[in-house]
């Protein structure tokens, strides 16, 4: 049996009329850039994470770059985030001149550890120029947004949630956008709520933060040839607004389907030697990736891949191991859980429509 990582194929052909009468109508109408499907889709996507205000832009790593530029956030600040993450998080920071530190992540749930958040921030001789923390929303799971917002309260910091991977996942009945100042989505194809390309989206429940994320989107300006500062080229196109406006109907049943195999993952590896996703305690996890702990992760991957099984690895170096952060002289050791983890996780097969016995034969071949 061959099994893809994740096939994109299932879900396409569920919408594919749908999709291609609503993109034949823009290429009759010849409205691109801008217009209707975006308002609309900004509007209805606010309305799915229960918040005040959406941006569309050109993809997750703008989202974060915006969102820091919206805050004022630029050369001489520091912004903390974690090491266990894809690297558009620190990107932002750098590329809006910021310089990034990292802290470690959850032993249980591969985030931001509030502990070592609030132990760096003690530790530090002036945190004058620290101004904001960008907890990433992991696997399709939220980091301990309580405490995270505790502690930003207490060094009066701003938060951003990069929430990339967390498209409809929930801490205390509360979604991405409720506990920080804003949350950021990218809708990259391979997303739970993913576009026909790159895509992202800003949220927010600050008016004013949301008007400077849609102006610094759009060169800097209000209305054509007058600008009120240096922006970005970063709009959400009309056909990636009307694709999504599409696939956002059906993401509570495919978010259904994807918690539903999971369950089933974890019934399937119960006696197995390795460790499945955790959850929070009042959280709903809406995994994005299924990735499972054990020894000897290569060798598992590549015994995996003789039995025709795709698998993933996220992230197989932690960004202070990057030769991108070379610059940061930090060593291995340093930020010991993420590195561990690095060593050990490996994504399993996952998309709503997998089938039960695709799931038995990869948990099947899992011999430790």
């Amino acid at each position: 049996m061959n099994i893809p990582f994740m096939d994109l194929s299932d879900c396409y052909d569920q919408i594919y009329d749908e999709v291609m009468e609503k993109i034949k109508g823009l290429i009759h109408n010849t409205r691109f850039v801008g217009g209707e499907e975006i308002d609309k889709f900004e509007s209805e996507f606010a309305d799915y994470c229960n918040v005040d205000y959406a941006v569309g832009c050109g993809n997750g790593t703008d989202a974060l770059t915006l969102s820091l530029k919206a805050l004022g956030i630029g050369s001489g600040d520091r912004v903390i985030t974690v090491p266990n993450t894809f690297i558009a998080t620190a990107e932002a920071i750098t590329n809006v001149g910021a310089e990034v530190d990292f802290v470690d992540i959850e032993e249980d749930f591969y985030t931001m550890d509030p502990n070592k958040l609030e132990d760096y921030l003690k530790r530090k001789d002036s945190l004058s120029d620290i101004k904001a923390i960008i907890p990433v929303h992991l696997y399709g799971q939220m980091a301990d947004m309580e405490a995270i917002m505790e502690i930003a309260d207490t060094y009066n910091l701003k938060v951003i949630e990069d929430a990339a991977q967390a498209h409809g996942a929930k801490l205390k009945n509360s979604p991405p956008g409720k506990y920080g100042d804003i949350a950021t989505f990218s809708f990259y194809p391979g997303k739970n709520l993913g576009a026909f390309g790159d895509a992202g989206a800003v949220i927010t429940n600050d008016k004013d933060i949301a008007k400077r994320v849609k102006i610094l989107s759009d060169h800097g300006r209000k209305e054509k040839y007058f600008h009120q500062v240096e922006g970005y080229n970063s709009r959400l196109d009309s056909i990636q607004a009307a694709v999504l406006r599409i696939k956002l109907k059906y993401l509570a049943e495919w978010t259904s389907k994807r918690r539903e195999k999971a369950k089933y993952y974890n019934q399937m590896l119960e006696d197995k030697n390795v460790i499945t996703p955790k959850c929070r305690e009042e959280a709903k996890h809406v995994y994005h990736l299924y990735p499972i702990k054990v020894k000897e992760r290569d060798k598992v991957k590549d015994f995996l891949a003789q039995q025709g099984i795709s698998t993933g690895i996220h992230y197989p170096v932690p960004l202070h191991l990057q030769p991108a952060y070379n610059y940061l002289d930090y060593s291995e050791g340093k930020f010991s859980v993420s590195e561990r983890v690095s060593k050990e996780l490996i994504s399993l097969p996952l998309w709503p429509e997998i089938k039960f016995e695709q799931i038995d034969y990869v948990c099947n071949q899992i011999q430790v």
